[in-house]
C-alpha cells in the first residue's frame, strides 16, 4: 500500500489529504482564508497559507493516524491557481519531500477534480461539468487527454456568484446565500444570455445583475442571476453530451453543492438516457484529497518529478496534461 499526502493550496483554502492507493480517503483537513471584504488578495490569502499549513498537516496525519515518516508519496497543486498560494503548496512539498525522502508529483487542480469525481461516485468515463470559484469547464476523456468541449470565455461561475454577493453585502462565500435567497422568489428579470457556440461569457451577465439591485429586491435578482447563468451552463453541458454521446455525466467543484444546478444537470442526463453523479459535498470544494489520489494515478504511471520540474504553473490548462492512466 502507497500512502500519499495531498497539499491543495490554488486559492483561499489551505487544504491537506491522506489517500492511500486503494483510494480509501483517511483524512481531508481545510483551512479556508475568509477575506473581511472585497475579493481574494494573492498576498494576504498567501501569508494564511503559510500560517496554518503546519496545523493542517499535522491534524491531517493525525486524523488518518499515520505519521509523516509512513508517507510514501507528496502530491501538491501545482496549477492552475493564484502564484502567491501556488508556491506556499509547492514549497512546503518540497520541503517534506527532501526531509521525508519519499517521491514528489506536481498534480493539475482541474483534472484532480474530475478525478476525485470519478473516484467517489464509481463512474469510469464521464462528461463532466467542472464549476468552481476559478474555472467553469466542461471536459470528457480523448485521445489520451481531457478534452475541453466548452468553457467560460471570461469568469468562472463560481467568482461570478461570489462577486455578486460582495456588491449585495452578502457575507462569504456568497453562492450559498444567493442559492437561499433564490428559493423566495419565481420571479424573473430578464438578464443577459451569452452563448457562442460550445462557450458562455458571464460577465455581462454579472453587470446587469448588479445593476438590477438598484431597481428590483435582492430575492428576484439571485433567482434570475441563478437561473440564468445555470441555463447557460446547462446548455452547453448538453451540447457536449450530446456531441460525445457519453453515458454519465459528472458535476464536480465548489458550485456543485448548488441542489438547484444538480436538478438541471440531472434533467439534462434524463433527457439523453445518462446516469447523473454529482461529487460529495465534502469533496466538492478544494481539498487535499483530490490532490492525493490524483498525484498516486501519476506516480503509479509515470513516476516522480525532479526538484528542477516542481515550479507551479499558474495557468496550466487541463487539457495540456497528458493522462497514461486512462490511456
Amino acid at each position: 500500500m502507497t500512502l500519499c499526502l495531498g497539499l491543495e493550496s490554488t486559492a483561499h483554502t489551505f487544504s491537506a489529504g491522506t489517500v492511500d492507493d486503494s483510494g480509501t480517503i483517511l483524512s481531508v483537513i481545510n483551512d479556508t482564508y475568509v477575506p473581511t471584504e472585497g475579493g481574494l488578495h494573492p498576498l494576504k490569502t498567501s501569508n494564511h497559507h503559510v500560517e496554518c499549513f503546519q496545523s493542517v498537516i499535522r491534524q491531517a496525519l493525525d486524523k488518518a493516524g499515520v505519521q509523516a515518516r509512513d508517507l510514501e508519496l507528496i502530491a501538491f497543486s501545482q496549477g492552475p491557481g493564484l502564484g502567491p498560494c501556488l508556491r506556499v503548496g509547492a514549497s512546503v512539498a518540497r520541503t517534506l519531500h527532501e526531509f521525508l525522502g519519499v517521491p514528489i508529483v506536481g498534480v493539475n487542480h482541474c483534472i484532480a477534480h474530475i478525478e476525485i469525481g470519478r473516484l467517489a461516485c464509481k463512474v469510469d468515463d464521464p462528461l463532466t461539468l467542472y464549476v468552481s470559484g476559478g474555472n467553469t469547464i466542461v471536459s470528457a476523456f480523448d485521445c489520451g487527454r481531457y478534452q475541453v468541449f466548452g468553457e467560460t470565455l471570461d469568469i468562472a461561475l463560481g467568482n461570478m456568484l461570489d462577486t455578486f454577493a460582495r456588491e449585495a453585502k452578502l457575507q462569504h462565500p456568497g453562492g450559498p446565500k444567493i442559492e437561499a435567497l433564490a428559493q423566495k422568489s419565481t420571479n424573473y428579470i430578464e438578464l443577459p444570455y451569452t452563448v457562442k457556440g460550445m462557450d458562455l461569457a458571464l460577465s455581462g451577465l454579472l453587470t446587469a445583475a448588479i445593476r438590477a439591485l438598484n431597481e428590483h429586491s435582492l430575492e428576484d435578482v439571485a433567482f434570475s442571476l441563478q437561473e440564468t447563468a445555470f441555463s447557460m451552463v446547462a446548455e452547453v453541458t448538453e451540447r457536449a453530451l450530446a456531441h460525445t454521446e457519453k453515458s454519465d455525466i459528472l458535476l464536480t467543484g465548489g458550485v456543485a453543492a448548488n441542489q438547484h444546478l444538480q436538478g438541471m444537470i440531472q434533467s439534462i442526463a434524463m433527457d439523453h438516457d445518462s446516469t447523473f453523479h454529482v461529487v460529495p459535498r465534502e469533496l466538492a470544494g478544494d481539498n487535499g484529497a483530490m490532490i492525493a489520489w490524483t498525484g498516486l494515478l501519476q506516480f503509479q504511471n509515470s513516476g516522480g518529478l525532479e526538484l528542477d520540474q516542481t515550479g507551479v504553473i499558474p495557468k496550466w490548462r487541463l487539457d495540456q496534461v497528458p493522462i497514461p492512466w486512462r490511456a
